[in-house]
């Protein structure tokens, strides 16, 4: 496959599915352009008002540009996704759906439309502005299980997390439960709060510019990320994740999955990783309005290690 392969925005699917063809057939270090369609398949333009979300279809929600297969993916392997570039719409939108989000009070539609062509910033009202900080809400592979699952609530497999860090320069670790990874991407967004809580970001079309590689024999149980940029250290950091209906369940799988981290890649022990999440991790809430999954993430900066002590490369098959 040619590198630099573009994944078109007519090549969509609603669900994950291990039953899935692949659109496109790649191989570890290749890079792979998506367009991406927005959020509702363009049932909210900006020419909508507030009484569109009223009678939005929720069956045309999160249009997912893919899959693609990445040769020598196998299950216990963790799929590689290094963030290159994601590029939004010169506009998007934001609203309160009855129904959805975090605060059952609020039960009338409401619309802003945003411009995005100045790059840096949206403005808001009153002279209230929003830095763009464009990523994408939903990457994942096809669940293991046969079937079709829906994009929400998030899982193992990825699906609809909504990191906020995933910007340009980051790295996301996926794990592979299905010959091929069956990758998918979408919802744009141009900015978005932890939480999501009213249930939609600065929601738009755009592309998102992907390469692939592989970890092999990772035994991951859900998804990690490494973080650029982040002014909490030069090196940026470390992210794990803990999804499940439960926030007290989600937020200790998460701390759960670093300690696992931290013991496999620089050889603490049990205790000594417990201890060190305790004293320099973070803990955030990634999405809380995806019922009934939460998404927790414990974040450590990489400054707290030396660069030659980590143990796990990514590797190619």
């Amino acid at each position: 496959m040619p590198r630099g392969t573009v994944v078109k925005a007519d090549t969509f699917h609603y669900k994950w599915s291990r039953s899935h063809r692949p659109v496109l057939h790649s191989k570890p270090g290749d890079t792979v352009t998506f367009h991406v369609n927005e959020v509702t398949s363009s049932q909210v333009s900006r020419k909508s008002s507030a009484d569109d979300l009223a009678n939005l279809n929720a069956e045309k929600f999160y249009p997912l540009a893919g899959p693609v297969s990445v040769e020598g993916a196998r299950p216990g392997d963790a799929l590689v996704v290094d963030v290159i570039r994601v590029k939004t719409a010169n506009w998007g939108w934001s609203g309160i759906v009855p129904g959805l989000g975090l605060l059952e009070e609020f039960d009338k539609p409401y619309l802003w439309i945003w411009n995005l062509r100045d790059g840096r910033y949206a403005p808001f009202k009153n002279g209230i502005r929003v830095p763009i900080k464009p990523f994408c809400g939903v990457y994942g592979v096809a669940p293991p299980e046969e079937g079709y699952f829906d994009v929400m609530p998030p899982g193992k497999h990825g699906g609809n997390v909504d990191i906020r860090h995933l910007t340009a320069g980051s790295r996301l670790f996926l794990p592979v439960w299905v010959e091929g990874a069956l990758f998918s991407v979408g919802d744009v967004h141009a900015a978005q709060g932890d939480g999501e809580v009213c249930v939609t970001a600065i929601e738009c079309p755009g592309e998102v510019t992907l390469r692939f590689d592989l970890m092999k024999g990772a035994n991951l149980y859900s998804p990690h990320y490494l973080v650029a940029g982040e002014s909490v250290g030069r090196r940026g950091l470390y992210g794990t994740t803990g999804i499940a209906p439960d926030l007290w369940d989600a937020t200790k799988a998460s701390v759960r999955n670093m300690i696992d981290h931290l013991t496999r890649e620089y050889r603490l022990t049990r205790e000594e990783a417990y201890v060190l999440c305790s004293v320099s991790a973070d803990l955030r809430i990634h999405e809380v309005v995806d019922k009934p999954n939460w998404v927790v993430g414990t974040v450590i900066p990489l400054d707290n290690f030396p660069p030659e002590r980590r143990r796990s490369k990514v590797r190619k098959s």
